[in-house]
C-alpha cells in the first residue's frame, strides 16, 4: 500500500559469489558492458556507472529496452529500496534475479524492503550507532499514516500507492521543519491511545477506487507471522505482536524469536554462499514458503477483552514512554543536527534537484527523478513504441516488471 510493491512471491533469495570475474560475466550477459574495476566497489556496482548505462543506451530494439529497465530496477534497489550507507553503489547479488525479464514481479520484493528495513532499525537502536539507511520514504510515509499529527499536509490525496500523497511537496509547508527534538519527544510523551491510527487501510481512509483490486484479494497474507527474507537478511515479521493493525484483539505477547545465527549476518567478507540452502537460513526459507499456514485468524487470538492486556503492558511498561527525561544535553546537539541537515538539503536540491534519492516518489507509475534527470518529475520521457500504438517509458515496463501483482508493504 505504502510502495506499491509485491510481497506475496518467491523469497528474494540466490547464490552469493564474491568474484568479480563473476560480476563482470553477469554484467556482460545481461546489459552487455562491464564495469571497470574503478567502477566497482568491493562486490557492488557504482551507481555512477549504472546512471551512465541508462542514459547510452538507444532504445531502438527489444534488448536495449529492457536493459534500460533493469539498470532503472537495479538504481532503485540501490538507492530507495535497499540502499545501504555508503550511497554510491549496489550490490550485484541481485543482479541474477533480474535474468528472466518476465519473471522479476514474481519475487517478493516489498518482502526484502521491510527485512531490510527492521535490520536497520534494530542496528540504529544501539547506542554507537549515529546512521540508518534502508528505505526511510518507507519508514516516512508508514509514520505519517499512523501518526498524523507528524504529518506535512498531503498534496494528493487519492493516489497510490500512498507515498505519493506527499509526492509534491512544498518545503515550506512542512511545519515540524522549525519545531525542535523537544517538541517531537514530548509528543509522543503524551501520545493518547485516539491518535494512533490502527487499522490505515480502511474504507474510510483510503479510497477504494484508488487500489488495484489484487491488492485486497491478497491482503490476507500481510498478516503472516513468518521471516522476512533477503539473501543474507533475515528479520522476522511479529504480526502477533500488534494484532490490532488487522482487525484483531491483542493478546499478552509471547517470547520473542530467536533467529539464531541466520540474524546479524553481513556480507563484509567474501561470502560463496546459496542463502537459499545455506544451513542457517534454509528454515526460515522455507517457513516464508509457508506463508499462508501462518496468517493470523480470530481463532489463534487472545478470549480476553483488550483491558487485560492493556493492564498487563502497564504494568510492565508504564503508562508512557517519558522520553522526555532521557533529555540530557542530546537536545542542543540533535536540534543542531536537525537544522544542519536542513541545510544540507536546501543547498543539495539547489545543486541537483532531480535526486533519485528525492524521499517521496511515484514508484507505482516510476515516475521517480530517475526517470527525468533533465526536469522534474513527468516533464520529459523517452517514448518507446508499444503494441497496439501504444507508447509507454522504460520506467513503466518497470513498473510491470516489478510490481504485477501490487501487494502492501506493512511496517508493524
Amino acid at each position: 500500500m505504502i510502495l506499491g510493491l509485491p510481497t506475496d512471491g518467491l523469497p528474494v533469495t540466490r547464490m552469493t559469489i564474491s568474484s568479480v570475474e563473476a560480476l563482470e560475466a553477469e554484467c556482460l550477459y545481461q546489459f552487455g558492458a562491464v564495469p571497470r574495476r574503478s567502477e566497482c566497489r568491493g562486490s557492488g556496482i557504482k551507481l555512477t556507472w549504472l546512471r551512465d548505462l541508462k542514459e547510452r543506451l538507444q532504445l531502438t530494439d527489444e534488448e536495449n529496452k529492457q536493459r534500460h529497465v533493469k539498470c532503472h530496477i537495479i538504481l532503485l534497489l540501490g538507492t530507495i529500496l535497499l540502499g545501504d550507507k555508503s550511497g554510491s553503489s549496489v550490490h550485484w547479488k541481485f543482479l541474477p534475479l533480474l535474468r528472466d525479464f518476465g519473471s522479476i514481479a514474481q519475487f517478493s520484493w516489498g518482502s526484502a524492503c521491510l527485512a531490510y528495513l527492521y535490520r536497520a532499525l534494530c542496528r540504529a537502536s544501539r547506542f554507537d550507532c549515529k546512521k540508518i539507511d534502508s528505505s526511510l520514504t518507507l519508514l516516512l510515509v508508514w509514520a505519517w499514516i499512523r501518526l498524523p499529527f507528524l504529518a506535512p499536509v498531503p498534496r494528493e490525496p487519492c493516489s497510490f500507492p500512498l507515498a505519493n500523497r506527499w509526492g509534491n511537496w512544498e518545503r515550506g509547508d512542512r511545519r515540524f521543519r522549525y519545531m525542535k527534538l523537544a517538541h517531537f519527544r514530548k509528543a509522543f510523551d503524551d501520545l493518547q491511545e485516539g491518535q494512533f491510527v490502527w487499522v490505515a487501510y480502511s474504507v474510510d481512509r483510503v479510497d477504494p477506487d484508488i487500489i488495484p483490486a489484487d491488492i485486497y484479494m491478497h491482503s490476507f497474507v500481510w498478516s503472516a507471522t513468518v521471516p522476512l527474507v533477503s539473501f543474507e537478511c533475515i528479520e522476522w515479521h511479529a504480526t502477533d505482536r500488534c494484532r490490532r493493525q488487522f482487525g484483531f484483539v491483542q493478546g499478552v505477547r509471547h517470547q520473542e524469536r530467536n533467529l539464531d545465527k541466520a540474524h546479524g549476518e553481513v556480507l563484509t567478507d567474501p561470502k560463496n554462499l546459496n542463502w537459499a540452502t545455506a544451513t542457517s537460513h534454509s528454515f526460515w526459507v522455507m517457513q516464508w514458503t509457508n506463508m499462508y499456514n501462518h496468517v493470523l485468524t480470530e481463532d489463534d487470538g487472545p478470549q480476553h477483552p483488550l483491558d487485560i492486556y492493556m493492564h498487563w503492558y502497564r504494568k510492565k511498561y508504564g503508562n508512557c514512554l517519558n522520553l522526555s527525561d532521557l533529555v540530557v544535553q542530546e537536545d542542543d546537539e540533535g536540534d543542531q543536527g536537525m537544522d544542519d541537515v536542513d541545510q544540507e538539503n536546501e543547498e543539495a536540491e539547489e545543486q541537483e534537484p532531480n535526486s533519485l534519492a528525492d524521499p517521496v516518489f511515484d514508484l507505482h507509475n516510476m515516475q521517480t527523478h530517475a526517470d527525468t534527470e533533465s526536469g522534474p518529475p513527468g516533464t520529459h520521457h523517452s517514448h518507446i513504441g508499444a503494441d497496439e500504438g501504444q507508447r509507454h517509458t522504460p520506467t513503466h515496463l518497470a513498473s510491470h516488471a516489478l510490481q504485477r501483482p501490487h501487494f502492501a508493504c506493512r511496517i508493524n
